[in-house]
C-alpha cells in the first residue's frame, strides 16, 4: 500500500461543492471515479480542506491510499484524461504513510475577488464576486486590521458549522485593489464554514460606510452570528493554498489570479 499526494484546480461552479453526495455531484465523486479507473480498484481521497458549492480552488491538496504501483505521470496526466475539464490535477507526489491531506496541513489560504462596478461580471460571471456601490480601500483595511489574530469568530460562522471550536487564527487578512477589483487575502490555521464570505460580506457594509471599522470588533466581542451582514456570493471565492512541513517535500502553490477591470 501506498499513499499518493495530489495537488489540484478546479471550477467550482459545475459541481455542489468538494465533498461527494449522494448524487455524485462534487468535486470528490468526479476525482474518486478518475483515481479508481487508473488504480484499477476502488479509491478513497481525503482534501485538505471543503470547498462550498459555487466555490473554486486554485491549490488543493488530497491524499488517498492505493496498492496500485503508477508513474507520477499517471496520476496527473492519465487522471486528467478522465476528469472534466474544470478540475485538472497538477501534480503527484508518493509521501508516507503519516502525511495526511487535512491533519498535516500548517496553514490554509483563501483568495476572494471582488469587482466594484455599477454593472456586473459577464465574461467573468460565477469567478469574481460583484458590489455595485462604491467602496473605500481604507476603512476595510482598517476593519480587517480588528480580525488577525487568535479570535473567536463566531461572529463569522455559518449556523450549520461542525467544527468543534469557533477560535482561529487568522493570520493574515491582506486587501489590495487592481483597478475596479478587490483582492482579499486570507490566511489562517483554519476556517470556518462560510468564514471568509461572511468576512468578506462585513467588510464590504464598513467599506460602503454602513458601519464604522470598530464594528468589526464589536462583531468579534459580541459573538453573535446574528450581528453581522448576509453571507457573501460564493462566486469569488478562491481555495488558493496549503501550507506543509517543508520535510513532505510538496510542490508550493504557483497558481497567481487576479482580474483588472
Amino acid at each position: 500500500m501506498v499513499r499518493i499526494a495530489l495537488g489540484l484546480e478546479y471550477d467550482g461552479s459545475h459541481f455542489c461543492g468538494w465533498q461527494s453526495q449522494s448524487s455524485a455531484c462534487g468535486v470528490q465523486d468526479a476525482l474518486e471515479r478518475a483515481l479508481s479507473e487508473i488504480a484499477g480498484e476502488s479509491v478513497r481521497v481525503h482534501a485538505a480542506g471543503r470547498t462550498d458549492t459555487g466555490v473554486h480552488a486554485l491549490s488543493q491538496v488530497i491524499h488517498f491510499d492505493t496498492t496500485a504501483t503508477r508513474p507520477e505521470s499517471a496520476w496527473v496526466r492519465g487522471t486528467n484524461a478522465l476528469l472534466p475539464h474544470s478540475v485538472s490535477v497538477l501534480w503527484a507526489r508518493q509521501v508516507g504513510d503519516d502525511f495526511h491531506a487535512r491533519f498535516s496541513a500548517q496553514e490554509r489560504r483563501y483568495r476572494y475577488l471582488l469587482l466594484n462596478h455599477p454593472i456586473r461580471p459577464g465574461l467573468f460571471s460565477g469567478k469574481i464576486g460583484w458590489f455595485h456601490v462604491p467602496l473605500d480601500l481604507e476603512l476595510m483595511r482598517q476593519g480587517a486590521a480588528f480580525l488577525v489574530g487568535e479570535h473567536d469568530f463566531s461572529a463569522f460562522r455559518a449556523s450549520g458549522c461542525q467544527a468543534r471550536s469557533p477560535v482561529k487564527n487568522l493570520r493574515e487578512l491582506a486587501i489590495a485593489r487592481e483597478g475596479d477589483t478587490y483582492i482579499f487575502d486570507l490566511a489562517a490555521n483554519g476556517f470556518l464554514h462560510h468564514m471568509v464570505r461572511n468576512i468578506v460580506g462585513c467588510l464590504v457594509y464598513v467599506g460602503k460606510k454602513r458601519y464604522p471599522p470598530e464594528w468589526i470588533g464589536e462583531l468579534l466581542a459580541r459573538a453573535d452570528r446574528t450581528h453581522a451582514a448576509p453571507t457573501f456570493a460564493p462566486d469569488g471565492l478562491y481555495f488558493s493554498g496549503v501550507s506543509y512541513d517543508p520535510k513532505w517535500n510538496l510542490p508550493s502553490p504557483s497558481r497567481v489570479l487576479s482580474f483588472e477591470f
